[in-house]
């Protein structure tokens, strides 16, 4: 059997049939992995990911008829996924007294104590570099590097040029070099 195309189940769903619900449910889960570690690199915490990959799939079905199909179906779900882990951030910013330091050392605890971390000291060491990063660097890097995502796919997603994403990029890994050769960890 073949296997359907984005635009064709998106048609589908569009169209309102009773095969819109199967239709659905395939194009999320042809990418509901990727978008939950996507996420989980943004937030850390496999609670909080959750909680915002629901809202993200709540967005995408309440939202599916204003796509327009100029992009990828799969950067305009990362786009709002992007968009809903950082506003979550944001509010938790907003709800939390503690200042830069203790939220760094918070993120660290949760990495340490995720059951899901199954990386060696220099895996644990280069999440560590990673989350003290400036979010938007942090972001970048991790499409970059960890999701292999294209620049100009980057740029759909984050709504920014390809080389502010390149210089972002680059002051990114320049930053983890140095807190890995210091050893500031």
């Amino acid at each position: 059997m073949k296997k359907k195309t984005d635009e064709k189940l998106i048609q589908i769903i569009k169209a309102g049939s009773r095969k819109s619900e199967p239709a659905f449910a395939e194009l999320i889960d042809r990418y509901s992995e990727r978008l939950y570690w996507h996420i989980r690199k943004i937030l850390i915490s496999h609670e909080d990911t959750n909680d915002v990959v629901q809202n993200t799939l709540v967005k995408v079905f309440q939202n599916l008829d204003k796509f327009r199909s100029e992009s990828k179906f799969y950067t305009w779900l990362y786009r709002i996924g992007t968009n809903e882990a950082l506003s979550f951030l944001k509010k938790q910013d907003r709800n939390s007294a503690d200042n830069l330091d203790d939220h760094l050392q918070n993120l660290s605890q949760t990495l340490e104590a995720d059951e899901y971390f199954q990386g060696d000291e220099i895996q644990e060491k280069l999440q560590k570099s990673i989350l003290m990063l400036p979010e938007k660097q942090r972001l970048v890097f991790n499409m970059k590097y960890f999701d292999e995502m294209k620049y100009q796919d980057m740029a759909e997603v984050l709504e920014t040029s390809v080389g502010a994403l390149k210089a972002s990029y680059h002051h990114a890994v320049k930053k983890i070099e140095e807190i890995l050769k210091d050893d500031i960890i």
